[in-house]
């Protein structure tokens, strides 16, 4: 099981990946039922331990297409990711920025290893440093950037849940005064994403 909270304000969006045991799913219909169970037992638990928050929203198997019987289902025959896991050592000492920072965000993702024109944990952990250090460079009143690419199970690798930028300014800076420039720079390399991505896989981009 595998849970992705996303905060929006005051709402909280859980993306919930749980593979089903496939000898207990006797057709699609009972799957859809068995979905609709657990995404009500998680709503009524969270419903009760909300506090500093209005709402929960869950997306269960988020994948999942109707109408397609067991290839649009999420199913597991062990229970494991071991039936099907592309599990391997691929460094994760090893960050995209080639730094371990104690006091700086960095993602737990390995680059290496990972499908380049796939995998949003390579693709968005690398593209996320390019857009900081590019944001660096080239808007003079920033003295650090951050930036935060989120997907979503069933979204497009190019179209991310949401990108998000945080950034220290020069002393007499406010944020009005780089809020455009920094939005045209996240936008410009998003838009760039397909070709990032085929640089990646011809090894123009260090991983790690």
């Amino acid at each position: 099981v595998k849970v992705m909270g996303v905060r929006q304000g005051g709402r909280l969006h859980l993306t919930v990946a749980m593979a089903f045991v496939d000898r207990w799913i006797e057709n699609e219909q009972t799957y859809l039922a068995r979905k609709e169970a657990v995404c009500h037992d998680l709503q009524q638990h969270l419903n009760g331990e909300l506090t500093h928050l209005d709402s929960v929203e869950i997306h269960l198997n988020t994948l999942d297409e109707l109408g397609r019987g067991v290839a649009g289902m999420y199913l597991t025959v062990l229970g494991t990711s071991a039936e099907s896991g592309d599990g391997g050592e691929v460094g994760r000492g090893n960050p995209a920025n080639g730094v371990i920072s104690l006091n700086r965000p960095i993602s737990n993702e390995a680059a290496a290893g990972k499908n380049p024109v796939s995998h949003v944990g390579k693709i968005y952990n690398l593209l996320s440093y390019r857009m900081a250090e590019a944001i660096y460079d080239k808007v003079e009143p920033v003295e650090e950037a951050y930036v935060w690419l989120c997907s979503q199970i069933g979204r497009p690798v190019e179209l991310p849940w949401f990108a998000s930028v945080g950034v220290v300014l020069a002393p007499d800076a406010v944020v009005s005064d780089v809020d455009g420039p920094v939005r045209k720079i996240v936008h410009q390399q998003l838009a760039e994403m397909p070709d990032f991505c085929e640089r990646l896989l011809r090894g123009e981009w260090t991983v790690c």
